[in-house]
């Protein structure tokens, strides 16, 4: 009896054992993160230090960007990233949570699956070929027909007015919505498809319509998931490089117009930093990337904010 008792306590022990080294296993693996991204930011900051020292905060609210005389402010290329992002934001929240919806609530099983296939794959697609497509297909679209008729209906907004080249601002948020619609697309559909059944059956019970009951009832109730997908889609938009950089046309300039070229923070890292010469040059260019860090750190500190308050609100 006390061998089997002696036992008993040898297993509990081994099992205490084994837990603490799972513990300390999975707590190493947080703080490998962790310091990664503390690593990461203090050698960004280390490498855009001289741009630091020249141009001190001036560099986030000057437009000049010229390597000739040595002078770099990044306000033009923050206007473009904003507004290529802003851009794909609202066009594939607004698609892809109805085609999330169309797909989980209305859409036949011989229709949902192979149309969430094609849907999801395009998250696949190299982003050179979305550039590519953008630049010899969706740049003369938008120059021949969508710039036209934008114009003519919305005219009097200063979006679209000026000159249209096909390659601008509007073109590059075109292609940024489409490579970040399988992104809300995807997360969306599964996010309703998780909303309990008694929920819809409380409200069609009630009177509500098949669409009523989406519209008022599944979507409202998905919407942390939703935000959630959004936010993702937005991470990707900030620091997505080669597609925009063939389609926006490379020009730091600030303009009103939509079909103005323009210059994004990850675009411009792309095209100068093989060529940058000078101690102030490639430091300037790694204070952009410093300054995109920062950029998607707050993107989803905010969203984390937003998602406990709704939580919150929601408890």
């Amino acid at each position: 009896m006390p061998r089997r008792e002696d036992m008993k306590n040898r297993n509990y022990a081994a099992i205490a054992a084994a837990d603490r080294v799972f513990l300390l296993v999975v707590y190493a693996a947080a703080g490998l993160f962790v310091l990664l991204v503390a690593m990461l930011f203090v050698e960004l900051v280390h490498g855009s230090w001289p741009s630091i020292v020249a141009f001190k905060f001036k560099f986030l609210w000057t437009s000049e960007w010229n390597p000739v005389t040595g002078q770099f402010g990044a306000l033009p290329l923050i206007y473009g990233t904003l507004v290529t992002s802003l851009i794909a934001i609202v066009l594939a929240g607004f698609v892809g949570i109805l085609a999330a919806a169309y797909l989980a609530e209305f859409a036949p099983g011989w229709i949902a699956r192979p149309l969430g296939f094609v849907i999801e794959l395009l998250a696949a697609v190299p982003s050179v070929v979305f550039g590519l497509w953008g630049l010899f297909v969706l740049a003369p679209f938008v120059r021949t027909v969508l710039g036209p008729f934008l114009q003519k209906t919305l005219g009097f907004l200063p979006l679209f007015q000026g000159s249209i080249s096909g390659v601008g601002m509007l073109t590059a948020g075109l292609i940024l919505a489409l490579m970040v619609l399988p992104t809300v697309t995807a997360i969306s559909r599964e996010v309703i498809v998780a909303i309990g059944s008694d929920l819809r059956e409380a409200s069609m019970s009630l009177g509500a319509t098949k669409w009523e009951t989406v519209a008022r009832v599944v979507i409202p109730a998905s919407r942390v998931g939703i935000f959630g997908a959004i936010v993702l889609a937005l991470g990707r938009a900030l620091g997505e490089t080669i597609a925009t950089t063939m389609v926006i046309g490379n020009r730091p300039e600030i303009a009103a117009s939509l079909f103005a070229p323009s210059y994004t923070l990850a675009s411009v890292i792309a095209n100068e930093f093989t060529e940058a010469n000078g101690t102030v040059y490639i430091s300037a260019l790694v204070e952009l990337g410093l300054l995109l860090f920062i950029v998607s750190f707050l993107v989803n500190a905010m969203a984390r904010l937003l998602l406990w308050a709704v939580l919150r609100e929601k408890s």
